[in-house]
């Protein structure tokens, strides 16, 4: 059994999460449980792989051969109930470039995007930064679950002329793992009013109790971008499986990533995918019990005026703070200033969230334990 107790020292490695506090505007002694990769080791059948593959000591152009996708289909069928072929598959350096690469190859300059917000941060990046129009369909928060506003969605698609629809399934930051009745509303729509729609279904291995993901109903409008690198802390090796299945679109999906003058896949990247989609089952079924109990002590260990938003899917805890009574500039200076902690702000997802924060708790029960006690003690010396 993995030992997912285990402090592992990450500080001097460059990791992003660890040794860039002071170039991020944070103090140098903060506790980071912010960017969304894990303090764990990956799974053992990973690390033998890439051992392996590093004392053979050559590391030249490198490309799938049928193993490859023989361990991602049997992964998705076993795991997800969902059938794929090899040739549906577009592998890219990761989850952001392919949605980039989406928004150009399926809109023009000035085309409408939308985003249900509050979302992953990087879906407003690439939408502004392609030079298209941002159209947002906030959540309903009902004080403890987010919903889809479908009339506010119909009528935005309707009166912006939407082109396109970044979705997140299960969705960062709020953790909603979309029903079945959700998803087909969401694929009507798409049908009726011709948008495409890009399912970022990173997190689909990360859902909890009787919460299951669904891959979003297949179309010649839809493109699902996955990768192994939440499930198996992966990120580095920057290694993603873009699923396109109809013909037309893959094909403008390729060019597109032609255009960027990327070509083959880096060969850990490769190696690394396929070990654990053949041998992580074990390891990752014992990792969902560790994150789930981290989530089950979190719950009831934050203090009054913080209150974690039930997760139905991710390792990212989304905390209400609005009890603390604090404004947004006030909580993020007694999140980072006086409890030591470097979350991702609320703000950083849409400014109807301005008063949450996201913490990662993909670690160590100590390291959790800690953030919390740095919590209550900074509220103690707030009196």
């Amino acid at each position: 059994m993995a030992d997912f107790n285990e402090i592992v020292e990450r500080k001097g490695t460059g990791s992003l999460k660890y040794d860039f506090a002071l170039e991020r505007g944070k103090p140098g002694d903060v506790l980071p449980l912010w960017v969304a990769d894990m303090d764990f080791r990956t799974a053992p059948c990973v690390l033998d792989a890439l051992e392996k593959a590093v004392r053979h000591g050559i590391f030249g152009y490198s490309e799938a051969k049928a193993g490859y996708y023989d361990a991602l289909i049997a992964w998705y069928r076993e795991r997800h109930g969902f059938t794929l072929e090899p040739g549906w598959v577009v592998k890219t350096p990761g989850v952001v470039y392919a949605l980039a690469s989406a928004v150009r190859c399926l809109t023009a300059p000035g085309d409408a995007v939308l985003l249900l917000s509050p979302v992953y941060y990087p879906f407003y990046e690439v939408i502004r930064d392609n030079g298209r129009r941002l159209i947002e369909s906030p959540l309903l928060y009902d004080g403890s679950r987010y919903t889809i506003d479908f009339e506010d969605l119909e009528e935005k698609v309707r009166r912006e002329d939407v082109r396109l629809l970044l979705f997140c399934s299960p969705h960062n930051p709020v953790g909603r793992v979309w029903t079945e009745e959700e998803l087909r509303r969401i694929d009507e729509l798409s049908a009726c009013y011709s948008f495409f729609v890009v399912s970022d279904e990173i997190h689909a291995d990360f859902t909890w109790g009787v919460h299951r993901h669904r891959v979003f109903p297949l179309s010649e409008r839809l493109i699902i971008c996955t990768s192994p690198s939440k499930t198996f802390n992966l990120a580095g090796l920057q290694i993603s499986n873009i699923i396109i299945p109809d013909r037309s679109l893959r094909k403008r999906f390729q060019k597109e990533k032609d255009r960027t003058g990327y070509s083959q896949s880096g060969t850990l990247g490769l190696i690394a995918s396929e070990a654990a989609y053949k041998g992580g089952g074990e390891w990752l079924d014992e990792l969902k019990g560790y994150i789930w109990e981290n989530f089950l002590y979190l719950k009831d260990a934050l203090p009054e005026g913080m209150r974690l938003v039930e997760p139905e899917g991710t390792y990212l805890g989304w905390i209400d703070c609005e009890g603390l009574g604090l404004s947004p500039s006030e909580l993020e200076s007694f999140i980072t200033n006086d409890s030591r902690l470097w979350l991702d702000s609320g703000s950083m997802f849409g400014p109807s969230s301005a008063l949450f924060e996201r913490m990662n708790v993909a670690c160590p029960r100590r390291t959790l334990e800690r953030a919390v006690r740095q919590i209550h003690s900074a509220l103690a010396r707030r009196g």
